[in-house]
């Protein structure tokens, strides 16, 4: 489709340098999670807001962790969200680059938190920043919200959510290489604990081990993640089981009295944490662990929803649309097989959700040497521009 002249205007009002030293600003103040302190962050990201013309509001969740609404256009129900998270993962080790320094290099910006997801924050004040630098005429308003914990336990978005807020959709720019993506998956911690008595390993048969016990839920969780591979979703694959870590035991001469284990389940849409933990207990009841002298249960620590859009949504085809006439490669809706605080707007608010946004979720999230295209993130701006230009000002 043919741009109008408004459109090229707004477009032409991407500024790649500023949001380049957007982005090397909020990479150098670290924001990690655990133990979470995304205060820096928020900082340099309000100024940006405010600087691009936006109100800002800041709305302490926890101390010394706020999340950030900024808005720009008439107030009032409606209108389009943005949703992000300051938040990152740890810096870990293995880096070649600065984890905080924000450098440039061959057209990629390196850093902790480039790709997931400060890249597709510092795009979307770009692009809200170049609507109101070309004067576009908005009907409705689009709020960014930036919130904390997107990486642990989701407690930024539940608050933003607290303020039930209305819009008629979400952009979630998380990295997905610029694909629109329509569905995600969801998951859900289960932590499973098994208890036995202690006693020295010289006379181990007046004990019951725990790790003993553990062992068994262990291989319990590999026959549910078998019985899951015979579902699979178009875009999402399949639901799937993984063993994260086991702690238990106090000294090798020491038969163990407890022992726990964590898990992560992948949900799939209309899957949920509650039905995850059902999952668990009948398989740990099955196994008649007490019989050996050992107690075992299970307990829900956390669930980010499961989602999905239909394809023919106007929405969904709105955005895609932009996503191509602003000059993103033309390519299938998709689905996400990470998951991520869009699946609390639909849930829980009832939004309507896209994830869409440059870096890769698989190539560079979460890993050594994190980075993102710069031109890949002004891409991303652009897109965001001219979607919430469709959006907002509508042809009457």
């Amino acid at each position: 489709m043919a741009l109008t002249a408004e459109e090229s205007r707004v477009l032409a009002e991407v500024d790649e340098a500023a949001l380049t030293g957007l982005l090397q600003g909020l990479v150098r103040c670290p924001s990690p999670n655990p133990p979470g302190g995304e205060e820096r962050t928020v900082a340099h990201l309000a100024k940006a807001c405010e600087a691009a013309g936006l109100s800002v509001e800041l709305d302490e969740v926890l101390p010394g962790r706020p999340n950030l609404y900024a808005s720009a256009g008439p107030a009032g129900d409606g209108g389009i969200l943005v949703l992000g998270h300051t938040d990152t993962v740890p810096a870990g080790d293995g880096w070649t680059y600065e984890p905080y320094g924000g450098v440039v290099d061959s057209g990629r910006l390196f850093g902790r938190g480039a790709a997931d997801m400060k890249g597709g924050l510092a795009a979307a004040v770009a692009a809200i920043g170049a609507l109101l630098r070309a004067g576009a005429p908005l009907r409705e308003g689009v709020t960014l919200a930036a919130v904390i914990d997107e990486e642990e336990h989701g407690r930024g978005v539940r608050a933003f959510l607290s303020r039930r807020p209305k819009a008629r959709g979400a952009l979630v720019p998380e990295p997905t290489d610029l694909e629109t993506v329509i569905a995600c998956r969801g998951n859900c911690y289960v932590e499973i604990a098994v208890e036995g008595r202690a006693a020295h390993a010289g006379s181990a048969e007046l004990g019951r081990n725990a790790i003993h016990g553990a062992v068994r839920a262990v291989e319990s969780i590999r026959r549910l993640d078998e019985e899951l591979a015979v579902h699979t979703h178009p875009l999402l694959g399949r639901a799937a089981w993984s063993v994260g870590t086991i702690h238990g035991g106090t000294a090798t001469a020491t038969v163990p009295a407890a022992c726990s284990v964590s898990v992560d389940r992948r949900l799939l849409p209309g899957q949920t944490g509650e039905r995850a933990l059902s999952e668990v207990e009948r398989a740990l009841g099955e196994l008649a662990l007490e019989d050996d002298g050992l107690r075992a249960g299970a307990e829900l620590l956390m669930e980010i929803p499961s989602f999905e859009l239909a394809p023919d949504d106007p929405f969904v085809q709105l955005v895609h649309r932009a996503s191509v006439d602003a000059g993103a490669p033309e390519r299938p809706l998709g689905g996400w097989t990470a998951a991520c605080d869009g699946g609390y707007l639909v849930r829980d608010g009832g939004i309507p959700s896209i994830v869409l946004g440059p870096g890769s979720v698989t190539e560079q999230a979460h890993k050594p040497d994190e980075s993102v295209e710069v031109a890949e993130a002004v891409q991303a701006a652009r897109i965001y521009a001219l979607a919430l230009l469709r959006l907002l000002s509508p042809s009457p």
